[in-house]
């Protein structure tokens, strides 16, 4: 009885250049997806005819109408603010701090937040709202 032998001529499939482009694709789809903070809060922002789309890369401050300050997605210390600001401007110097205030927001808890991220070293400041249903 002759026994078989494997033949030296099996085919071998490479996964090498199908692993290549999906490395590739993953690298493209992590550069060109935009990260974007938010504030984590559930924030009714008021109506204004004035408003403005602002570019991507903000820093945000959001402030709910019970005085809660929240920033990246949980609730912070209002004299926490200034030293998250801080960091913030550290990993991206060029961003804006935007405020987003809830509608029922009291102006002293405003002010207050405002006074922390001018002493963080932000003299310009933006605060949100909703651009008008109509428009």
């Amino acid at each position: 009885m002759a026994r078989r032998h494997a033949s030296k001529d099996e085919a071998d499939i490479n996964i090498t250049p199908m692993l290549d482009i999906v490395f590739i694709m993953l690298i493209f789809f992590i550069v060109t997806t935009s990260f974007t903070k938010e504030t984590g809060a559930d924030i009714t922002k008021p109506v204004a005819e004035s408003t403005q789309n602002k570019p991507r890369g903000n820093i945000l401050v959001g402030i709910r109408s019970n005085g809660d300050v929240w920033m990246n997605g949980g609730e912070i210390d209002l004299r926490q603010v200034r030293t998250f600001v801080e960091r913030a401007r550290a990993e991206n110097p060029e961003g804006e701090v935007v405020i987003i205030a809830d509608q029922g927001t009291k102006t002293s808890d405003l002010v207050k937040v405002m006074d922390q991220i001018k002493a963080a070293g932000f003299e310009r400041l933006t605060i949100s709202a909703e651009q008008p249903s109509g428009a």
